[in-house]
């Protein structure tokens, strides 16, 4: 049963008529993200046209409604807040009491947000500028004419303005905008779009643009819009504030532009996001099938991950080495400015950032940290209250399927299975790289936008500014924190540190699984593949190739890949070639030095001799069984990629230089050991090396290699099921970034009867571990409760 508030100050009246004698009262609280998206104006509107009465008020848990009217009239009121509510609004639940003694009230009411209770609304994401309010800024008869922070309650700035709930103006960095008489008006008319939208504004009263020189000094501009266009037309770097936090922007199609960009960031290979002015101009530069068209128009506008065209005309050096551009559409009414007015084929918009740092989001410290890379900033008086990187997508099976997962997407919660509703709410602090958090609560999981890898004071920081900001907004108390296995992850120094919680330390692929699994709302057990570049195990070896038998709670590890040394620790995956020379040694023996293959023929002496005598005595030699290093080594091996100058570069290389017409696979092998299975590639390394010997192009070697991968997982969980039963299968890992393995094996095991679970919703990489890592926790907690370390 559900407590009726006391009546609060009304606030907005519709006459609907006093109820005939016939009248039933209903009472309703919706929850989901329901505030700050026009859903009190649509049941406003909603009871006048079915004829009733009652109120509509924001809570600290969604929407309060009470509705008074006959009996058909209330079920077609509830039919329609269902199924046709805003674009924006998402609803998670109705809790519905009927047959109220009725109150004969005479009109329906829009009354005061109501504080002071346990708060669970949702908030809405950041999400890209609406239809109409784009008419309106191309209109020069509005008085928003080309003003760049145009919105209503459809569009516009959310999660990175809010600063606690209720979602309202003072509680926001709106808060020190005194709206103008005109936007007054709009913002109290619940029949106007803009109707409580909190970000409400016009050149009269609202946040305005402002271009500072590379120093930071004010540059006095008639319209630092069309000065920055100018600036972008020349060849300069311009950083550009933008919804969560400043982009690096040039002219894709100047070489020069591009190039000094690189430079300047000390980006060397990595590829830039590009923002283009529309579809149109999309397909100009890559092929954009269907389902990429629509990730890319959606309201989220994330970059999305498309194939080139050749003639593409922009500078290369946008995506060196690399048959995808990462291509996004504008998505703030400054951005169609610049695109339109500036007329670009393309816009490099990467983050404003220097490497490995998070996204610059304030003044002050855009104009310190970017001193020296921007030539000049464009920016405004709206704060952003909270970093948020821009979300990539890559569609995959007609899925879009995320990458990095933060705007457009953040805070809309993951759905859990409704048996993990009892659990007790937990703070899974993630991995550390690809950082996310997660925070659990009833069945909802709220996975954070994206932190970054956790390599620095600044990451660490933002960190837990993001801890502290969902516990806040969201307020969730945990009474469980999650971290990885790995001691000296500074997430899981984090969970050591804040203390007085039960603290659950959950191994790294276990995570992966369990995540595909709470992505998936199942409960398990089922045959996990977990594949990835590193995470350490719990006999204290670096895992990264694993098939685990698992469930929430528990695994065991049923086969893995065969373990290879890896020289140097972690920085190995720096360096592909040494990998390829680890491998080659567990093949063929010091003998590796006699192979007629160019990767030997071309090797350094010294840094090959320091790299043998390393892993054949076991210095600074961990054992690992990654699936991201063997990649490394292949891709080494065949001359593609020696040194990563980012995080997979090798892997993707390898991959982007196959035939995909080979249908060879190479030989393996599977040896027992204990309850588990090794699966041996050594006789795949050997066959590889008399391909390369024997002349076989490295790019039909690399399909029959992704070949032989997608068979020898396969053929494992077909001996699993015959053992266990079980026919339910989980992919999860970063490998499975790479296409050709993970729809090769998707169709493998969906031919052959398995049902196969994967990610969509988070990703696949590392910042999908922190749901894994709350999942698991919950659910080891309500098993083993008082016994788990504090």
């Amino acid at each position: 049963m559900v407590r009726l508030a006391p009546r609060a100050r009304e606030e907005i009246v519709n006459d609907a008529g006093r109820p005939g004698p016939e009248s039933r009262r209903s009472f309703g609280s919706i929850q989901g993200i329901v505030q700050g998206v026009g859903f009190r104006p649509f049941v406003y509107q909603l009871a006048r046209r079915c004829g009733l009465t009652g109120y509509v008020v924001n809570t600290p848990v969604g929407v309060d409604v009470e509705v008074e009217g006959p009996k058909e009239d209330l079920e077609r009121f509830f039919a329609a807040l269902r199924d046709e509510h805003p674009p924006l609004a998402h609803i998670s639940a109705i809790e519905r009491i009927d047959d109220l003694p009725p109150e004969h009230r005479a009109r329906f009411e829009i009354r005061e947000s109501r504080t002071g209770e346990a708060r669970s609304a949702l908030i809405s994401p950041d999400v890209s500028v609406c239809g109409d309010c784009l008419r309106e800024l191309d209109d020069p008869r509005d008085r928003r004419y080309r003003y760049p922070f145009i919105n209503c309650t459809n569009c516009g700035p959310r999660y990175t303005i809010i600063q606690d709930i209720p979602y309202d103006r003072p509680l926001t960095t709106m808060g020190r905008f005194v709206m103008c008489a005109a936007c007054r008006a709009e913002y109290e008319d619940p029949e106007d779009r803009r109707f409580h939208a909190q970000p409400n504004a016009c050149p009269r009263c609202g946040p305005r643009l402002a271009l500072h020189d590379a120093a930071g000094n004010p540059l006095a501009c008639g319209d630092p819009l069309e000065e920055t266009i100018r600036r972008l037309r020349a060849g300069e770097v311009l950083a550009v504030k933008g919804l969560g936090g400043f982009h690096l922007a040039v002219d894709a199609a100047r070489h020069d532009a591009v190039s000094r960009l690189r430079r300047r960031k000390h980006r060397e290979e990595k590829p830039f996001a590009l923002m283009v002015a529309g579809l149109e101009a999309a397909r100009s530069l890559a092929r954009i099938a269907p389902a990429d068209a629509e990730a890319l128009t959606s309201i989220q506008r994330p970059i999305v991950l498309v194939e080139q065209r050749d003639g593409h005309g922009l500078s290369p050096e946008v995506a060196p080495r690399n048959r995808l551009f990462g291509l996004m559409l504008p998505y703030t009414p400054l951005h169609h400015l610049l695109l339109r007015e500036g007329g670009f084929r393309a816009l490099v918009m990467t983050s404003g950032n220097l490497s490995e740092e998070p996204i610059t989001i304030a003044d002050e410290d855009a104009f310190l940290r970017l001193r020296g890379v921007a030539d000049a900033f464009l920016v405004h008086d709206r704060d952003i209250h909270l970093r948020s990187d821009d979300s990539i997508v890559r569609v995959v099976g007609g899925v879009p399927r995320q990458i990095r997962r933060s705007r457009g997407f953040v805070p809309v919660p993951v759905f859990l299975h409704e048996d993990l509703s009892a659990l007790p709410p937990v703070l899974a602090v993630g991995g550390e790289l690809k950082n996310t958090v997660c925070l659990t609560k009833e069945n909802r999981a709220f996975v954070s936008q994206h932190v970054g890898d956790m390599e620095n004071l600044e990451t660490l920081d933002f960190f837990r500014l993001t801890v502290s900001h969902l516990e806040r907004i969201l307020e969730i108390e945990p009474r469980v924190l999650a971290c990885d296995l790995h001691p000296d992850y500074l997430g899981s120094r984090y969970a050591r540190e804040r203390g007085g919680l039960p603290r659950v330390e959950v191994q790294h692929h276990h995570a992966h699984i369990v995540s595909v699994i709470a992505e998936n709302r199942v409960q398990g057990p089922v045959i996990g593949i977990a594949l990835d570049g590193t995470g350490l195990g719990d006999d204290g070896t670096v895992w990264g190739g694993e098939i685990l038998l698992a469930d929430p709670v528990s695994y065991r590890r049923a086969a893995w890949l065969q373990p290879a040394p890896l020289p140097g620790g972690d920085a190995a995956a720096r360096f592909p070639r040494r990998m390829a020379l680890s491998y080659l040694h567990r093949a063929f023996g010091e003998g590796l030095f006699d192979l007629a293959v160019p990767f030997v023929r071309d090797l350094d002496p010294k840094e090959a001799e320091l790299v043998v005598q390393m892993v054949s005595r076991g210095v600074r030699s961990p054992l690992t069984s990654s699936c991201g290093r063997l990649f490394d080594a292949v891709s080494a091996l065949l001359g593609i990629r020696g040194e990563n100058r980012y995080e997979g570069q090798a892997p993707m290389e390898l991959e982007a230089a196959q035939d995909e017409a080979e249908t060879g696979r190479y030989p393996w092998e599977t040896e027992r050991l204990g309850d588990g299975r090794v699966l041996m590639t050594d006789p795949l390394l050997r066959a590889v090396v008399e391909d390369l010997a024997a002349g076989l192009s490295p790019a039909r070697i690399s399909r029959r290699f992704h070949n032989t991968l997608v068979r020898m997982l396969a053929e494992m969980c077909r001996a699993l099921r015959d053992e266990t039963g079980l026919h339910e299968v989980a992919l999860g890992g970063g490998s499975f970034q790479n296409v050709t393995l993970f729809t090769g094996l998707h169709r493998a095991l969906t031919e052959d009867g398995f049902t196969v679970y994967s990610h969509a919703l988070v990703p696949t990489n590392d910042g999908g571990l922190s749901l894994g890592q709350a999942v698991s926790a919950a659910a080891r907690f309500a098993q083993m409760g008082s016994g788990l370390e504090i």
